[in-house]
């Protein structure tokens, strides 16, 4: 029984490190804290212990967390975000991605990403707003809002958002996605002051 405790109080506390260490990377790095969560649910899963609340679905206000990627509009770099929804993990996992778009509707530019995405856990719809990456999932494409799209729809998943002006935008033909490396410290520089 003593052995099993220790090995349960050595995974909570290896699980507590790398939480920490995916909280504390997780400004600097849109990846990492996936890989933290998933050795920390493999770890409490391994022991036998229930897996702890971080690594449950993220609740309404964590979705909202912005995440920065890097895109490129027909060779021009414009910044950008995906927040934390599922389905913007799961676009998150292809990258990096380079897409033809066209154009649907005269209000966006759509392209299909090589698989559908996952729709689970989906946020609260929102109308989607100009600069707005979305996925429609009843077609499995993305689109690019270049005007104010319609209503709110169940359909319609919010991916992030492009922070380009509408005529870019509106007459983009190949779009890059790619996910921002993560910033290194040197730890040399850092430990000699």
């Amino acid at each position: 029984m003593t052995v099993t405790l220790r090995r349960a109080l050595a995974v909570t506390a290896t699980t507590g490190v790398l939480l920490l260490a995916a909280t504390a990377c997780s400004q600097d790095s849109p990846t990492g804290q996936a890989p933290a969560t998933a050795s920390a649910s493999s770890s409490a899963s391994a022991s036998g212990q229930p897996e702890t609340s971080a690594s449950a679905s993220p609740s309404g206000a964590d979705r909202s967390t912005p995440v920065d990627i890097r895109v490129t509009i027909d060779g021009q770099s414009v910044d950008a975000t995906l927040n934390d929804s599922p389905a913007a993990r799961d676009l998150a996992s292809l990258l990096p991605l380079t897409l033809d778009l066209e154009d649907f509707h005269g209000t966006e530019r759509i392209a299909d990403p090589p698989r559908k995405l996952t729709t689970d856990d989906a946020p609260e719809p929102q109308a989607p707003k100009t600069g707005d990456l979305t996925y429609y999932s009843p077609w499995g494409n993305l689109a690019i809002f270049y005007k104010d799209g319609p209503s709110a729809s169940q359909d319609l998943l919010v991916l992030g958002h492009i922070d380009a002006d509408a005529d870019l935008l509106s007459g983009a033909d190949r779009i890059t996605i790619e996910a921002e490396q993560p910033r290194t410290v040197d730890t040399a520089t850092t430990n000699s002051r």
